[in-house]
Order: structure tokens, then sequence, then C-alpha cells
């Protein structure tokens, strides 16, 4: 019988391990689909990890991380671009090797923010916006997704958000809405609430679009993102229920510690990750 801690010293070594291989790109080696072991899903970036980088420098990172998919937040892609402007770096992103998956997170806090968005994530080519629309907006933004078949998933945003705090707060306005219209889960901000993020991600897994995977140091408020495997949200548990409700999405890794100088703990987030993959 392998105790707790035991298990979490053997998981630990097993995704430092694996963080040499999430480097291997950068030394020239195959880049592979990021697809571990028998799960479903992708592994991604999410850029707001990379918020102090350009857009070649958050490309180059993401690769050498050794992940294929990314989520660019308007650090790397202004909203205010041209249809050009977008079109030449959603371009850039596609000549790298790297998916453009999605978008965000965008606030839509006016009509003319939802248009925007809509027509941003079409020039930019992606099929999902990870987006904060105003409850009072969310009759246009179902509108627009059926009109531009994209899908919008809503990031919750912990304790203090006065819209969407938890993934129930998501659900609990959508759930009549075009099944276009979904989640991204953050399981950062759900734990820093107190839940879970195992618990909604299973009871709300017909809306799940999108993952936003991190530790934090604490299941309160004021909790902070720390490497994975550090903090107190069971990464094993979380893992394990997006393999059995078949989530076939990407999880993408939102870094917000250490916002100069992240590689080194986001390296050893995505080795912990893929470390965990292989032992379940």
């Amino acid at each position: 019988m392998i105790d707790k801690q035991t298990r979490r010293n053997f998981l630990q070594l097993a995704g430092a391990g694996a963080v040499i291989a999430g480097l291997k790109p950068a030394f020239g080696a195959e880049s592979a689909d990021t697809k571990p072991g028998k799960a479903k899903f992708n592994l991604g970036m999410a850029s707001y990890t990379l918020r102090k980088f350009n857009l070649e420098q958050t490309i180059a990172m993401t690769k050498r991380l050794g992940l294929k998919y990314i989520c660019l937040k308007d650090f790397h892609l202004p909203l205010k671009n041209s249809k050009e402007e977008i079109e030449k770096a959603a371009t850039k992103v596609k000549d790298s090797g790297l998916v453009l998956y999605a978008c965000g997170v965008i606030y839509m806090k006016t009509e003319a923010d939802v248009t925007q968005a809509f027509d941003y994530a079409k020039n930019a080519g992606v099929k999902i916006i990870v987006g904060v629309p105003n409850p009072e907006l969310l009759g246009l933004v179902e509108k627009k997704a059926a009109e531009y078949d994209i899908k919008v998933a809503i990031h919750n945003h912990g304790p203090g958000d006065q819209l969407y705090p938890t993934p129930e707060s998501v659900y609990e306005k959508i759930k009549g809405l075009d099944k276009r219209i979904g989640l991204c889960i953050d399981i950062g901000h759900t734990q820093r609430s107190g839940i879970d993020p195992s618990v909604p991600a299973e009871k709300y897994a017909d809306r799940l679009m999108d993952v936003h995977i991190k530790d934090v140091d604490a299941a309160t408020g004021d909790g902070k993102t720390i490497e994975m495997g550090r903090g107190v949200i069971d990464i094993v548990k979380f893992l394990k229920t997006l393999e059995a409700i078949n989530y076939s999405g990407v999880t993408a890794f939102e870094y917000e510690k250490d916002e100069t100088d992240p590689l080194p703990g986001a390296a050893e987030s995505v080795g912990y990750t893929r470390g965990v993959l292989a032992s379940i």
C-alpha cells in the first residue's frame, strides 16, 4: 500500500522527469501532439502566462514546452487590430506549427464588444472565444454564436467576481441557451472558491468547452498560483475526471506566477501534468 505522501513524491518525481520531455522541441527533437497516455484531450497554453512577452517569444516558449495548442490573449493578438493584422498574426502562429484554437479571455460589456469579439475570432480563424460577457448580453451572444458558428466558453474568476465567480454561476445563466455557449473552468479560481474543480467538471460535462489548469497554494480567496503539484488542488483526481467524462477539448496551462520569468515554473507544471497522466 502506497501512502498519500509517498504517492505524491512519486508523482512529483515523474512530473520532474517529464519536464525534460516537455523541453525536447527546443533542442531539435521531433515535436509531438501532447495527448499523453489514453487522455482524449490536448494540453495547451493560455497565453496570459506569457503576458510580458511578445508574440514571437510566446510562440517560441510555447513550443519549447512541447505544447501544440494555444489560446491568445489580446496582449499577443490585440482586439483593436485590423482584419489584416489579425490574419497575419494568426498565420504566424499556424506557420510555427502551433494550433491557434481559441482567443481570450475577452470581456464583453456592450453590444459593440460582442460584435467585435466575434469578428475578431472569425478573422483569427478560431472556433472558441474564452469570454466574460455581461449576463444581459447573453441573448446577443447566443445569436452571434449561431450566426458565426463560434463557441463561447465563459470563464469563472473566483471569489469577489461579480459576474461569474464559479462554474455553477456560469451554468445557471446559460443552461437554456444554445449549446455553443458553455464553460471554461478555471480550476484555480474554482478551488479558491472552496469548490473541488472535479465536481463541476463532471456535473457540467455537457457544456465544458475549455479548461484553464493551474495549482493554488490555498483554497481561499487569497490563494495564489503555484507550480502544479505543490498546491492544494487534487490534480490527479481532476485529470482522472477529464478522462472519465471523455473531455476532448484543450486543457490550457495558465501559470500566473513569475510573470517576468514564467518558463521554469510553467515547465515544472507541464512536466508534472504529463507525469500524472502517464501514471493514471
